[in-house]
C-alpha cells in the first residue's frame, strides 16, 4: 500500500467571489499530506461547465478544420488576442456529441456525420472544474452546408480556416498555435491519421 493512499483533503468552507460569466470560489480545506502531517491550505477555483472540441479531418485534401476568434486572456498575456482553435463549446445541458455536433455547425458550418468519442481531459486541474470531451470526425467538402463564423446573437466572430495537417504541426512548433486543447487533438491526428481515412 503506497504512503499517498493515506493523503486526503476536507473542504472547511466555500466562498463566492463571483458569479457571472462563470463562478469564481474560495475553498479552505483541511489537507492531510502522506506524512500524516495537517495543512489548512487556500484555492480558488473556476466552475466551469462542461465542454466538447472536435477535429475535423478530411482525409482528401489531408486538412483539419480550425477556427481563429478573439480570446480576452490570450490578449491580457500578449499572445495574438484571435487564437486558432478546433471547434468547441459549451455542452449546455446536451450530451457531449449533440453539444459537438451543433458547435460543428455553428462554428464552421461543417455538418458532421460519423462522430469519434477519443477521450476526456481537465486542462486546468489546478484551477477550474472543466472537463473537456474530445472528438474526430471525417468531412470532405460536400459536408460544408453553410458560412459558419458562430452566432451572432452570441457575438460570435469566427474565422473558418481549412489548413493542412502537416502545416498545423508545424504551427505548432512556430507558436501560431498554443491553445492546448487543440494541440492535443492535431497531436492525436498525427499520431492516427490512418485511423480517420
Amino acid at each position: 500500500m503506497s504512503k499517498f493512499e493515506n493523503a486526503k483533503a476536507e473542504i472547511v468552507s466555500e466562498k463566492t467571489l463571483a458569479d457571472q460569466w462563470t463562478r469564481l470560489s474560495t475553498f479552505e480545506v483541511d489537507y492531510t499530506d502522506s506524512r500524516g502531517e495537517k495543512h489548512r491550505l487556500k484555492r480558488e477555483v473556476y466552475h466551469r461547465t462542461p465542454a466538447a472540441c472536435i477535429l475535423l479531418y478530411d482525409p482528401s485534401h489531408e486538412t483539419v478544420v480550425l477556427v481563429r476568434q478573439h480570446r480576452l486572456p490570450s490578449q491580457l498575456v500578449g499572445l495574438p488576442e484571435r487564437m486558432i482553435e478546433v471547434p468547441a463549446g459549451l455542452l449546455d445541458g446536451d450530451d457531449p456529441e449533440a453539444a459537438i455536433r451543433r458547435e460543428a455547425m455553428e462554428e464552421t458550418g461543417f455538418r458532421v456525420r460519423d462522430v469519434r468519442f477519443l477521450f476526456k481531459s481537465m486542462t486546468s486541474p489546478g484551477s477550474s472544474t472543466e472537463v473537456i470531451h474530445f472528438f474526430a470526425a471525417v468531412i470532405d467538402t460536400s459536408d460544408r452546408v453553410t458560412d459558419g463564423g458562430g452566432l451572432a446573437e452570441e457575438h460570435e466572430d469566427i474565422e473558418v480556416l481549412e489548413v493542412r495537417l502537416s502545416d498545423a504541426i508545424v504551427m505548432i512548433e512556430k507558436g501560431d498555435i498554443y491553445d492546448a486543447k487543440t494541440i492535443m487533438l492535431l497531436q492525436w491526428a498525427a499520431l492516427n491519421v490512418a485511423s480517420l481515412r
